[in-house]
C-alpha cells in the first residue's frame, strides 16, 4: 500500500485527489494538510511514502518546503501537482529533490501512474513535457534562457516578478540583500536583459506572474 499525504491550501482540490485515487486499491490518502507547519507537524505522525505537495503551499514557498523535507524526511518522496507553470517549474523542482511535476490541469488518471512510478523509485514528468525539454533550443525563446537558470533564480525571479522587494525576497529565501542583488545581476546576464523592465517581461513570458 503507497500512503499519500495531500498538502494543498485548497479544499476542492483535497476532496477531488481523494476522489481521483479512490479506485487504486494499492493507493492510501492518509492525510491532508493546508499549510507547511501542519505538513511537518504531522509527517513524523503519518509517515506517508509520498507528498503532493502544491507550489503555493501557504507560509513557505514550495522549493524551500521541497529543500527542508529532503533534509529532514530524505526518505519521503515528493510530487509536485500544482497549477504553476510545468514549463517552468518541473526542471527546477526536479533539480531541488522532487520525484515528480504533475500539473492540475493534467489528466487525473495520470496521478495514480505519477504516485506508483514514484514509489517503485522512478521520476515522473508527463511526455508532452519531455518531448517539450528535447525541443530544439536554437530558438532565441525565454524558455531556451530558463533552462539556463538555477532552482534559487527562479525562485528569486518568481519573487521579483510579484513586485517584491529585494528585502522581502531575502527574508522569504533566507537570504541576505546583497545575496539578492548578486541574483538579479545574474539573471539579468542569463536572460539577455540589461534593465529590470526586460527582465520582468521575460518572467512574463515563462508565466511567473
Amino acid at each position: 500500500m503507497i500512503k499519500v499525504l495531500i498538502a494543498d491550501n485548497h479544499p476542492v482540490v483535497q476532496d477531488g485527489i481523494i476522489a481521483a485515487l479512490g479506485s487504486n486499491k494499492d493507493i492510501e490518502v492518509v492525510g491532508k494538510v493546508r499549510t507547511t507547519s501542519e505538513l511537518f507537524d504531522l509527517l513524523p505522525q503519518l509517515k506517508p511514502d509520498i507528498i503532493l505537495l502544491e507550489m503555493n503551499i501557504p507560509e513557505v514557498n514550495g522549493i524551500t518546503a521541497l529543500r527542508q523535507l529532503k533534509k529532514e524526511h530524505s526518505q519521503t518522496r515528493v510530487l509536485i501537482f500544482s497549477s504553476e507553470s510545468e514549463d517552468v517549474y518541473a526542471l527546477s523542482t526536479l533539480r531541488a529533490g522532487a520525484s515528480g511535476y504533475l500539473s492540475k490541469d493534467a489528466d487525473t488518471a495520470l496521478l495514480s501512474e505519477a504516485i506508483t512510478k514514484i514509489a517503485n523509485g522512478g521520476l515522473f514528468i508527463t511526455n508532452e513535457l519531455a518531448q517539450r525539454l528535447a525541443f530544439d533550443e536554437s530558438t532565441n525563446k525565454p524558455r531556451k534562457f530558463f533552462r539556463k537558470l538555477s532552482t534559487r533564480e527562479v525562485e528569486v525571479l518568481k519573487l521579483l516578478a510579484e513586485g517584491k522587494r529585494n528585502k522581502y525576497v531575502a527574508e522569504e529565501l533566507g537570504l541576505n540583500e546583497k545575496t539578492v542583488s548578486t541574483y538579479k545581476a545574474r539573471l539579468m546576464r542569463k536572460l539577455n536583459v540589461d534593465n529590470m523592465v526586460d527582465m520582468l517581461q521575460q518572467a512574463k513570458a515563462l508565466e511567473l506572474y
